[in-house]
């Protein structure tokens, strides 16, 4: 197998401590040609889902190769180490379900990780990321074939996390809170394609019914569209429909933690 240029990390170990360093360490001294591109080390402790939504939507625009994620409360358990192929790229991490988003349903090929000769020596009960998927992640970038990492087992036996929910009748759409960026922008299970289905046309207010409240919202193209203060809706990068307060906190306004339900309908059709 030819060398990868690329390794990306994903992790909640935050910026405070050696943790992430520790992790660049390893894989520069391990496959020193490779570039390590850190997706983000602020992923809330433990939070496996934000984690998972945040590798889904980062890696399209990476280039192909072995994707390391590691928010991993289970470290040290019986939860497995993986390394899965899929679609061009290898992603490395728990088997948790914060690779699933990225996995497709059919085409991958999976492995726990069990050749601990590619493992560092003493192996950390607590620190897989250093200890085990940094060092076969290097591996693997320094031209390791993937059946070299141990045992292969059936792809659909990963840990998958349920996916978003969001059903589109009777000119709404029903989704729910994906992410909540550390701006405060509420990103919904609510798509583009999904907006058009109802008839939403930007410069249209939209409806939304949050639990027992009901509001109604500029759509909008972007933040500044609004007076500072005032909330907005409008399809993010990503493709999603978020809420957002210009120069301000959505989240914390409107009380969506990830999760939360939420209807959605042009102002001119009834959410209810």
């Amino acid at each position: 197998m030819a060398s990868i240029d690329c390794v990306s990390l994903l992790t909640d170990y935050g910026l405070e401590d050696g943790f992430v360093a520790a992790c660049h360490g390893v894989i520069a001294r391990i496959a020193p040609s490779a570039r390590v591109i850190d997706i983000s080390h602020l992923v809330p402790p433990a939070d496996v889902r934000r984690g998972a939504a945040i590798l889904a939507q980062t890696v399209p625009y990476l280039p192909e190769g072995v994707h390391v994620a590691v928010v991993d409360p289970g470290v040290g358990t019986t939860r497995r180490a993986v390394a899965v192929a899929a679609g061009g790229r290898i992603f490395v991490g728990p088997d948790n379900g914060v690779l699933s988003w990225c996995v497709p349903d059919g085409g991958a090929r999976a492995f726990e990780l069990t050749n601990r000769d590619l493992w560092l020596a003493p192996t950390s009960a607590t620190f897989h990321g250093r200890d085990i998927f940094a060092p076969v992640a290097a591996h693997l970038a320094a031209g390791l074939d993937i059946t070299a990492v141990g045992t292969e087992f059936d792809a659909a036996d990963l840990v998958t996390l349920p996916r978003p929910t969001r059903r589109v009748q009777e000119g709404t759409v029903d989704g729910e809170v994906l992410t909540v960026d550390r701006f405060g922008n509420v990103q919904l299970s609510v798509t583009a394609e999904d907006l058009r289905r109802i008839g939403a046309v930007t410069g249209v207010p939209l409806s939304f019914i949050l639990g027992r409240r009901s509001i109604t919202v500029p759509f909008r193209e972007t933040f500044g569209a609004v007076p500072p203060g005032e909330l907005v809706a409008f399809v993010d990068s990503a493709g999603c429909l978020a809420l957002a307060v210009n120069a301000g906190n959505a989240a914390q306004r409107l009380g969506l933690p990830p999760g939360a339900h939420v209807r959605v309908g042009t102002a001119l059709t009834s959410t209810h």
